[in-house]
């Protein structure tokens, strides 16, 4: 396992989101904490789902938060967040054949939760990997969490979340098409 430190300083070298990447290594440095009851704020590990065409992306919509998001989730216990990413991706779709593109990471962000009956508002340090999954192979289960679990394409995922980071994990995933990107 690579120390999320060292991850950080990798992404940083080679993607512009500097202010946020600079903000992670912050929170990490004097206050991070991969315990979800840290409610100041914890890292969480989210998985960025293409197919092999990478002209579809698998997402959730999400119960709680009531919008289209990448798999991810807490960590429970765990200090690898690819591992957690794969996890989460696995247990939210129900798809077991997913595989890891890079344990780099793909993509950042620092979104606040909003407080809910059994916990006070919070920040989401998220680490997101790219994954792959062949959606002709694979059948989704929709977990609880979940009001559904679909492959969106690439060029409609901004109907379904316009979402700054979104965007950029969308724009990543077109420089993947044409080979500019891993």
């Amino acid at each position: 396992m690579v120390p999320l430190k060292k991850l950080l300083e990798a992404y940083r070298i080679n993607h512009s989101e500097e202010v946020t990447t600079d903000e992670v290594l912050d929170f990490l440095e004097n206050s991070g904490s991969i315990d979800e009851n840290n409610f100041k704020g914890h890292f969480t590990g989210s998985a960025w789902v293409v197919n092999p065409f990478k002209d579809h992306v698998l997402m959730t919509h999400h119960k709680k938060l009531g919008m289209w998001l990448q798999l991810g989730g807490h960590s429970n216990g765990e200090n690898d967040l690819f591992k957690v990413a794969l996890r989460e991706a696995r247990e939210e779709s129900g798809i077991q054949e997913i595989i890891g593109l890079s344990k780099n990471i793909f993509d950042l962000d620092i979104h606040t939760i909003p407080q809910q009956i059994d916990q006070p508002s919070h920040k989401h340090y998220d680490i997101r990997f790219l994954f792959e999954a062949d959606p002709l192979e694979t059948d989704i289960i929709i977990s609880e969490e979940s009001h559904d679990v679909d492959w969106i394409p690439l060029d409609k995922v901004l109907t379904f979340n316009s979402e700054k980071s979104i965007n950029r994990m969308v724009q990543k995933t077109k420089l993947l098409k044409i080979g500019k990107l891993i």
